[in-house]
Formats: structure tokens, sequence, C-alpha cells
């Protein structure tokens, strides 16, 4: 088996740091910003999922062309500009008291596209073999950065207020980039050829490949914001735990999902095998969601649907973009991971609002129970799209015999 050489190894543990400390950020507001939106002035279930998903529409604005940017000026110029905007957002929800400057800030937050410029970076600095390591040592970060917030965000809110939440989401994105020009190599090749035009690039997003993948992240980010519109309220309002407490339930269950990411990781070396596992995790998240709105005040069986859920996000999270950075074309690979995250910037505000609908007419049960229908949509897309991957890598493979 191929193992990460010491420059892939500093460069995928760097970048993670990068991307990790700014989604840490994003992450704090999530266990509490339900249970504390509800008592602002304009708050409606409506207006707290907008709030909370509403970075998807400046993702959506802005992925593709800061992807497309950094195959033309390089990965870091891009990352900067991303990381600069999302500070600016974060200080002007900090100032707001309403959620609709919240909503404000938050999209300008959204604004700081750097998700697909960041994960081709990764790519750039680590050879293809390698790919899916550096992706899980990303996802393994990510889940860890998930779990660091759920654990602080009660606590850090309790003593700065959401308002202070929002401004360490600043102070962290600065932190980024201070990481990403300090220590974070810059890869040799950095820019697309100058015949990637418009031309290439709409032929890579109508890839059939392209389409699942992109599908496969939109529904994979719906479903979570949606599900963070109703946890902190189920946790609280049925299960009868407290905020304080919260991270009692989520270390537990965020270290059951860093363990099932650690086994699995060797499974992604190959595209099949990847695909099989994306297959697995759509359907653990369906059942997990049922789990959820099943649970009722028992707070064991919330535990296990909690492990299985975030066990199958931090795979997804590490398979997908993995996949993507290996079927996009080289010289595409910014524009290509630009497009995955906006798909799923798109899927986090379409879970956010539609999440907020179904709080307000169905209560929490009901947003779990809408999104585990979604998992009946996805799973047919992500299984016609493995057979479909799988038959034209083999066809790949006979032509090259």
């Amino acid at each position: 088996m191929s193992k990460l050489s010491r420059p892939e190894l500093r460069s995928a543990v760097t970048l993670a740091c990068v991307i990790s400390l700014r989604l840490f950020g994003l992450f704090l507001i999530m266990p509490v910003f339900s249970l504390y939106a509800k008592v602002m002035p304009d708050a409606s279930g409506f207006m707290i999922g907008l709030a909370l998903g509403v970075y998807g529409i400046g993702q959506v604005l802005l992925q593709i062309p800061l992807g497309l940017l950094s195959d033309r000026i390089g990965r870091k110029p891009a990352i900067t500009l991303g990381l600069i905007l999302f500070a600016i957002g974060g200080l002007i929800a900090a100032l707001s008291h309403t959620l609709a400057g919240i909503a404000v800030g938050r999209a300008v937050q959204g604004m700081g596209a750097v998700a697909g410029a960041g994960i081709a970076l990764a790519a750039d600095l680590t050879a293809e073999e390698n790919r899916g390591k550096a992706m899980g040592i990303i996802g393994v970060s990510i889940g860890l950065a998930f779990l660091l917030a759920l654990i602080l965000g009660p606590p850090l809110e309790a003593i700065a207020g959401l308002s202070g939440l929002f401004a360490a989401t600043s102070l962290l994105a600065l932190a980024s980039l201070a990481l990403l020009w300090l220590i974070v190599p810059t890869p040799v090749r950095a820019r697309a050829p100058a015949a990637a035009g418009v031309g290439a690039v709409l032929a890579m997003l109508r890839d059939g490949r392209m389409l699942v993948l992109n599908g496969s992240v939109f529904f994979l980010h719906a479903l979570l914001t949606a599900s963070f519109v109703g946890l902190p309220l189920l946790l609280a309002d049925t299960l009868q735990l407290p905020v304080s407490r919260h991270w009692e339930l989520y270390l537990p269950v965020m270290a059951v999902a860093a363990f099932v990411m650690g086994v699995c990781l060797h499974h992604m070396r190959e595209v099949a095998q990847s695909l099989r596992i994306v297959t697995v995790c759509v359907v653990a998240i369906g059942l997990a969601l049922l789990g959820f709105a099943l649970s009722g005040s028992h707070l064991a069986a919330f535990g296990v649907a909690a492990a299985v859920f975030f066990s199958a996000f931090n795979l997804l999270e590490a398979a997908l973009p993995s996949l993507v950075s290996r079927l996009a074309p080289e010289q595409l690979r910014g524009a290509a991971m630009g497009a995955y995250s906006t798909s799923q910037f798109i899927g986090a505000f379409v879970g956010g609002a539609l999440g907020g609908i179904a709080l307000g007419r169905l209560g929490p049960d009901g947003v779990f129970v809408c999104a585990a229908a979604l998992t009946l949509l996805w799973l047919p897309l992500v299984i016609t799209g493995a057979r479909g991957i799988t038959r034209r890598a083999a066809t790949a493979q006979a032509h090259l015999a």
C-alpha cells in the first residue's frame, strides 16, 4: 500500500488545519443557534432556518468563479480573497441584533467560497494514489473541528454571547489565512492552461460522473443543515438535556465516527470501493434520521442514531471530494471542486429553508422525517451513478489494454 510521503503528509495536515479552523468557526454556531435565535424579535421557524442556511447563497455565487480563478492565478490568492470575505461576514453578524441582520452577515460569510479551491490545493499537493488518504486526513480534521465546536459552542456562548461566537469566526478566518501563507506549501502547478475555457468548463459540468457526485454533496449538506434546525431543540426540549451538557452526548458520538473513519480509510484507494462506501452511507443516513424522529425521550437510542449519522457524514466528506478530484480533468480541477462546493452549499441553503419550514409546521420530529424522505431521492441517484462510473472505468481500461 502506498504511503503519504513526508511532504504530502505535511501538506495534508497543515491544509487540514486551515480548512478546519474556518469550519470550526462555522460549526460553533450550529449547536446553539436555533435555541437562542427563537427569542429574537423577528424569530420564526423559517427565519431561523434561513439564517442558518443562507450562507449557501454566497457559496453558490462564488464557488465556481473562485475555483476557476484559482486555476488561473493560483490556489493561495483565491483562498485569501475568500477568507477575507468570510471574516467580514462574521463581523457583520456579530454586530447584528436581529435574524435579518445575522442572515446578511451569514450570506457575506458564504461569499468566502474557499472550499473548492482548498480541496483542489490538497489534490495538487498529493499524488493521485494518495489523494484518498489526504482527503481522509482533511475529513477527520473536519470531524474533530465539528466535535470541538459542539463541545465548546454552548459554554463559549454563555461567556461571549451569540455575537461573540460570530466574532470568533472572523478571528479564526484570519488565523487560517496566516497558516495558509506561513506553513502550507505552494504547488508547482497552480494554473490551468489557457485553452481551458468556458466550453471546457461547461462540458465538465455536464459530465454524468460530476452530476452524480455534485448531486450527492447537495443532498448530504441539505440533510446536515436541516438536521441542525431540529437537533438542538430535540436535545433540549424532548430529551431534557441542558445545553451545557450537550457535549456529553456529542463526545462519544464523534469518537465513534472518528474510529469508523480510521477503519474505512484504506477502502477508499479505488474508485469502485469509494462508490460502495458512498452507497452504504446514504442508506445509513436515512436510517439515522428516522432514528432521530423515533428516539422519543430515549437518550441511548438517540446516541446510536447520532453515531450512525455522523460516521456516515464523515466518510462521505472524505470520499466525495476525493472522487471528484480523481475523475475531473486535471486542468479544471479547481473549477470542478468549485462546482462541487457550489452544490454543497446550495444543499445547505435548501436544507436550512426546508428544515425551518418543517420545524414551524411539524416540530423537530417532522424535520427528521422530511429529511429522511429526501434520501429516497438520493439513493437511486447514487446507485445508478455508481454503475455508470464503474462501467465507464472498465471501458477505459479495456481500451488501454
